[in-house]
């Protein structure tokens, strides 16, 4: 396995909102985020080190808008323009102005080829300017953006063989476990074969257990749709609580994951296509779960 380009780490997930304020109140005052900021319809919530983590925009339809991923230096970043053109996705560089909306020195703007989703490829993003406090929730990172896809051989040629992430772990025809090579973390994305681009879950890693189980009762108090969980996944040894945002999109708590070392790593597993790869604990999941807001193609 051949990886062209360096990545440093999942950077940020764009959704869009119909109701903004409700989708503002819901990930700040339940899930615990921060808001960073906001102009024009657009709020920027952080959850991390980072000055923001979660876009939120509003618009008339919900939907996943785009995924920003961090690049270890300026030299991976035109690695990876050059990379991306050869293959003939036409990547563009990002406008000055774009560059100072998102914080960051350069970035380049390319579509997926199987969802039309813009990823944003970028270095240089500014520091936070205070530290994130977690006052809801001791959350450490965005951890991880999931999505069903229309082919999941096709999302597989353009994550694995063209960019270059790392199978962790598979389950043939049905879901792929990536990531972001050399990033440690088991997965930063996954894919799992469905019948539309849509929006499975976005994930938020928390420091301590106790965070899942008093987000569970936060959750059930506030008439929170729980739709799995709590639980532990085999593929990450994750332990895990999903529960639904305003729009219907299934959001993430996880403590703990498998890393992987740079070299040496072990080889993805194929596992078995049965409910307790998702749970071995036997939870059974809400018929909600995992079916979120489209995919928004990066011109609409």
């Amino acid at each position: 396995m051949t990886h062209p380009i360096r990545f440093a780490r999942l950077g940020y997930c764009r959704l869009r909102c119909p109701d903004l304020g409700k989708s503002v109140a819901f990930y700040r005052d339940m899930v615990g985020l921060s808001e960073a900021s906001q102009e024009d319809g657009t709020h920027w919530m952080r959850c991390s080190d980072k000055p923001y983590d979660l876009i939120l925009e509003g618009d008339d339809a919900a939907g996943l808008a785009g995924v920003g991923y961090e690049l270890e230096g300026a030299a991976e970043l035109d690695t990876a323009f050059a990379h991306l053109t050869a293959l003939g996705h036409a990547p563009a560089w990002a406008s000055d102005a774009r560059c100072t909306a998102y914080q960051v020195e350069r970035a380049l703007l390319v579509s997926d080829p199987v969802t039309g989703l813009e990823l944003d490829f970028y270095i240089g993003q500014a520091k936070a300017e205070a530290d994130y406090t977690g006052g809801l929730t001791k959350i450490a990172r965005l951890g991880h953006v999931v999505m069903n896809v229309t082919s999941l051989d096709a999302a597989h040629d353009f994550w694995v063989n063209q960019l270059g992430f790392a199978v962790s772990d598979r389950v043939e025809g049905v879901a792929e476990w990536l990531r972001c090579w050399p990033n440690p973390l088991h997965h930063s994305l996954a894919l799992l074969q469905g019948e539309k681009n849509t929006l499975h879950h976005i994930n938020f890693m928390v420091t301590d257990i106790d965070d899942i189980g008093a987000a569970m009762n936060r959750m059930k108090a506030a008439d929170v749709p729980i739709v799995f969980g709590p639980g532990r996944h085999l593929p990450s040894t994750s332990i895990f609580l999903y529960f639904l945002d305003p729009d219907g999109n299934s959001t993430e708590f996880s403590f703990g994951m498998e890393l992987f070392e740079e070299l040496g790593a072990r080889e993805a597993r194929e596992l078995e296509h049965k409910a307790e790869v998702m749970d071995i604990w036997g939870s059974k999941p809400d018929p909600r779960f995992g079916k979120g807001s489209p995919i928004v193609a990066a011109d609409a």
